[in-house]
């Protein structure tokens, strides 16, 4: 319950002083996105890998320096829950008219559940549910830039319109063939729109800030057409190493929710974007995208620690409104990680377990840094992206009894009863996808055959991203309802650069020749990319595909060829679009 008065001084000043630690937190996210423009103007694309990467840590700081400083000045962790109570209040009161007051409440349940290290959710003084409506918040401060521009073009000026969408955003350079560009982007505009009518609200919106990633900056928008909203990007590119080195061009023209879908994956890397009210972009892009969830868009937007939030919200009203069990996820079990689900809800559960077996030398520690360097690397929309909690509390009768007995003698460490609760100290949680090993072996033969080439795809995209899966075997890869593959088992992984390439030695007697054990000399991170074939080409279909596609995969020389070009400071393009959406030149 909470106060009728606000009777403790102190509950002000601790208020004030959380919102001024999220404050800086935001200043700080947003300075680094704004400067994204500028690292894509010089092509500084290292630069942008390394503000990409650095930024996932900003939150965890900035929560780490409030609780300091709360405890340091008002020794917050000793507190009464009555004065936390009003602190809530106070704060709530401070939040009226902020732009991103849903981002502070996040950062206030961080900060407090830092400090008091009270039971999962539970405390009645964090915000379980938003105080503060996000509809509606407007930047009204002078010359503020506002959340989407509208155009208003007639049949005779849609060339000239489209022309203003590119220019205002007033990159620091050149286009190379702008009135080329415009030209092939009207020309995919009309195939998109076929043969339709121009209706009397025909329009344009578009986001104000270019959406950063990778070596790309992305127009995001919709035309509309009377009741008809079509969503768009236009990717832009920086040419390097040709006669037009410097200069811009607009690359393809994407068009519709699912083209959208596959640039927000949930396996691609945080955006950059500038954004006052970031709440505002969510829902323009959840407009666009009305089957996403908002959780999904704010980590797509870098704002993951406000997409956790969301998600578990989900979470917890999923299970109030379902009654099925958690089970073990189908598919072969892993050696490190003990996986189930809930069939009503697309996600999986990973659990690190507490001992492995012999062939897997690894620790519960070195597991954590893999998948810390998924969350901060270029996933490039092959690796999915993963969120992590610690002490949730799951209600023990949802559990199967096999579920149960296999979380007790694999996560023993893990495991915590409190009453009706069942407290898994910590687990991850990824999108669910079809096991690539049972997609396979269900799938037509067209259907296999486009799985094998998307197989080798997925693993090229991750070699030009600098990073070695490890376990190569299907059933560590999924297929996603767009027919994507994507890799989502972390303990192996390695950085490309990290290993070394080796092919099998000639032996070099009989005795060598017949022996059915490794007579040469392996070293920790040595990789012989020939003996994979037996365990993956078992199958003669999927083994013709995979030689006429992707035998390359089983030479040393390709891998050691891209190591030596990232080494070079190369970094590769991945497009998160299908080639046949480029424009092509005149």
């Amino acid at each position: 319950m909470f106060p009728t008065q606000l009777t403790d001084s102190r509950a002000f000043e601790i208020a004030q002083a959380l919102l001024g630690g999220f404050d800086r937190h935001y200043r700080l996210f947003r300075a680094t996105s704004a400067e994204a423009k500028a690292r894509f103007e010089r092509g500084d694309w290292h630069g942008q890998q390394r503000a990409q990467a650095l930024r996932i840590e900003f939150y965890d700081a900035r929560v780490a320096e409030a609780s300091a400083l709360l405890e340091q000045q008002f020794q917050a962790a000793g507190l009464a829950m009555e004065v936390w109570q009003q602190v809530k209040l106070h704060y709530i009161g401070l939040l009226t008219n902020h732009h991103q007051p849903e981002l502070a409440e996040t950062f206030f349940n961080s900060v407090c559940t830092r400090i008091l290290h009270h039971a999962y959710f539970h405390n009645d003084f964090i915000f379980v549910r938003p105080a503060i409506s996000t509809e509606y918040i407007e930047n009204d401060e002078p010359a503020a830039t506002p959340t989407y521009r509208a155009y208003y073009p007639t049949p005779a000026t849609l060339r000239d319109t489209l022309r203003r969408v590119i220019t205002n955003f007033q990159l620091n350079g050149e286009f190379a063939h702008l009135e080329r560009d415009i030209d092939q982007v009207l020309a995919a505009l009309t195939r998109q729109l076929g043969d339709f009518r121009w209706r009397a609200n025909f329009q344009l919106q578009v986001l104000s800030s270019l959406f950063f990633r990778n070596k790309g900056a992305y127009v995001v928008g919709k035309l509309i057409n009377g009741f008809t909203e079509t969503p768009f990007a236009l990717p832009l590119l920086r040419l390097d190493g040709d006669k037009d080195d410097g200069r811009f061009v607009i690359d393809a023209a994407l068009f519709g929710e699912d083209d959208l879908l596959i640039l927000f994956s949930f396996a691609r890397a945080y955006f950059l974007v500038d954004m006052e009210v970031p709440s505002a972009f969510v829902a323009f892009l959840r407009s666009m995208m009305p089957r996403k969830p908002r959780s999904e868009i704010y980590s797509a937007l870098g704002l993951q620690k406000q997409g956790k939030n969301l998600f578990y919200r989900d979470f917890l009203y999923h299970l109030r409104h379902s009654s099925d069990k958690f089970r073990i996820a189908p598919g072969i079990k892993g050696m490190v990680m003990l996986v189930f689900d809930l069939p009503s809800y697309p996600f999986v559960f990973k659990v690190i377990k507490d001992f492995y077996p012999p062939q897997k030398d690894t620790t519960r520690e070195q597991i954590q840094r893999k998948y810390l360097l998924v969350k901060t690397h270029d996933r490039v929309g092959r690796m999915a992206d993963t969120l992590e909690y610690t002490r949730v509390a799951f209600p023990r009768h949802r559990f199967d009894d096999e579920l149960i007995a296999e979380l007790k003698h694999f996560c023993p460490s893990l495991l915590e009863e409190n009453g009706d609760d069942l407290v898994i100290k910590h687990l991850y949680i990824e999108r669910r996808m079809v096991p690539l090993n049972i997609y396979l072996h269900e799938a037509r033969p067209e259907q296999v055959a486009h799985a094998v080439i998307e197989y080798g795809n997925a693993i090229k995209d991750l070699v030009a991203a600098n990073i070695f899966p490890g376990d190569m075997l299907w059933k560590n890869f999924g297929v996603t309802r767009h027919g994507k593959v994507v890799f989502y088992d972390y303990d192996e992984i390695e950085y490309l650069t990290d290993c070394n390439f080796r092919r099998v030695p000639e032996p070099r007697n009989e005795e060598e020749e017949m022996s059915g054990e490794v007579w040469y000399a392996v070293g920790h991170r040595d990789v012989f990319h020939e003996t994979f074939a037996p365990f993956l080409l078992g199958n003669p279909q999927v083994r013709d595909c995979f030689m006429r596609h992707h035998a390359d995969l089983l030479d040393a020389s390709f891998w050691q060829g891209h190591k030596e070009r990232i080494l070079a400071g190369h970094v590769h393009d991945v497009f998160p679009y299908d080639a046949s959406r480029r424009l092509q030149a005149g």
